[in-house]
């Protein structure tokens, strides 16, 4: 294949369906968790959930990198603008996501707070050179993904002397979270038969780290694309794992996943960034060793060091079902703010308001009648 509309072909996603409605077994239920914003996505906007068989249901994880971030880090990097007047730059998508006390960082900005969307690390780096007399903070989120240029952003700052440059680093990392949702899942957690790996974040660390998944907890998982056919393709493959037995890390994404990774994105974090002992999640609360801060060697231009504040302990906003969707627990449609006070103009919670959460999914690919669960 060389062209995106062949992953989004008609009769071969005709065909996949069929082999799928083919091969489950009518006597027992697929409950596949896809671990990728991007996946909901593509299965809310291609119809893939009304393509397959009325025994398999795709779960929905923890897998929006803003959606995950806990109120206390935006009402600290908030604090930060206050207490400190930084200017505050980061993605589009972080800047209303609801904070504590309804605040966000539109907000915060309207007030008078210096806060800017940025594109890329390489926004930051030119903000930092133009404006030498701002301290400049860049608020890093993401998985694994968006952990490489951060990184190059860093050695890049260090390597011109930026003295106004600082990170108040968010990266978090997926095999912790996967390992705390498969270790509550079961009669009172969310039931699993099988994970859908992450596309873009594999193509970073590669198959090898998702090896615990079946060693440990003996679910299979498939690494899947983007597209509605890899992701049709992967189901697939999980199907045929389950029915047969098998238990092991398979790649449907081989065109752009290997086993080992990106070497050189890797030796970047590595070089860059130490493993957290805690940090917080929104939906899982503190996971140990899942998040990245700034080594020793960078610690000049680590935010939190360099603009310490105290805020207080922070709680969702009450009704919203976020951190029960995050963990799969339960369905947007089960939240009873979900399309009523819950939008995309006025969202409760950080799973409406960024483009790979499993509400906005949902919202903007509807076909569900608000809060009766019914799709």
């Amino acid at each position: 294949m060389k062209y995106v509309d062949e992953f989004r072909d008609q009769q071969l996603a005709r065909q996949l369906a069929a082999a799928i409605a083919a091969e489950v077994d009518p006597g027992r239920d697929y409950r596949l968790m896809e671990f990728c914003g991007g996946h909901t996505h593509a299965i809310f906007r291609y119809g893939v959930q009304q393509l397959m068989p009325p025994n398999l249901r795709f779960v929905h994880g923890p897998g929006c990198p803003v959606c995950v971030l806990p109120m206390a880090r935006l009402d600290q990097a908030i604090a930060m603008t206050r207490e400190h007047g930084v200017t505050l730059c980061t993605y589009g998508d972080l800047m209303r996501v609801p904070a504590s006390g309804r605040q966000t960082l539109l907000k915060a900005k309207a007030a008078g707070a210096d806060v800017r969307m940025i594109y890329s690390t390489q926004d930051v780096l030119r903000i930092a050179r133009t404006e030498p007399e701002r301290q400049v903070v860049f608020l890093a989120i993401g998985f694994e993904t968006t952990t490489p240029p951060t990184a190059v952003a860093i050695l890049q700052a260090r390597a011109e002397g930026l003295k106004n440059l600082s990170i108040l680093c968010n990266h978090v990392l997926t095999p912790p979270a996967l390992r705390a949702i498969l270790a509550t899942a079961g009669p009172e957690g969310v039931q699993l038969d099988g994970i859908l790996g992450p596309s873009h974040v594999s193509t970073v660390i590669g198959t090898q780290p998702y090896a615990f998944v079946p060693r440990e907890f003996g679910v299979p998982v498939v690494i899947a694309g983007f597209e509605p056919l890899d992701v049709m393709q992967s189901a697939l493959m999980l199907v045929r794992q389950i029915n047969t037995g098998r238990c092991e890390v398979e790649n449907q994404y081989s065109r752009a996943v290997d086993e080992h990774g990106n070497a050189r994105a890797l030796e970047l974090m590595a070089r860059v960034f130490v493993t957290r002992p805690s940090f917080e999640w929104r939906g899982l609360g503190f996971l140990p060793e899942s998040a990245l801060a700034l080594g020793e060697d960078y610690a000049d231009l680590d935010a939190e060091r360099r603009f310490p504040v105290r805020i207080e302990a922070s709680h969702e906003i009450k009704g919203c079902e976020c951190p029960a969707i995050l963990r799969g627990l339960k369905e947007p449609t089960e939240c009873k703010l979900f399309g009523t006070v819950c939008t995309p103009d006025n969202p409760m919670g950080a799973c409406m308001v960024s483009s790979e959460g499993a509400c906005a999914a949902y919202w903007s690919h509807r076909t569900h009648t608000p809060h009766s669960g019914r799709h």
